[in-house]
């Protein structure tokens, strides 16, 4: 179990995850170097939230 580093909720590594949860495990890596950081909430929230803001990543 690990706490994550934006809400503080504790996490499960190991647990089944959305899609959502993915893209943002995605970009966790790729764009803000935190994966593994972050619960399967905070990472759909950032994934959701970069799908309708993050037009400099989207193109």
């Amino acid at each position: 179990m690990k706490n994550c580093t934006l809400c503080g909720k504790e996490f499960d590594e190991a647990a089944d995850r959305s899609l959502y949860a993915e893209a943002g495990e995605w970009l966790a890596g790729e764009v803000w170097q935190d994966a593994g950081e972050l619960c399967p909430l905070c990472l759909e929230n950032r994934a959701k939230l970069v799908m309708m803001y993050g037009h400099e990543i989207n193109s």
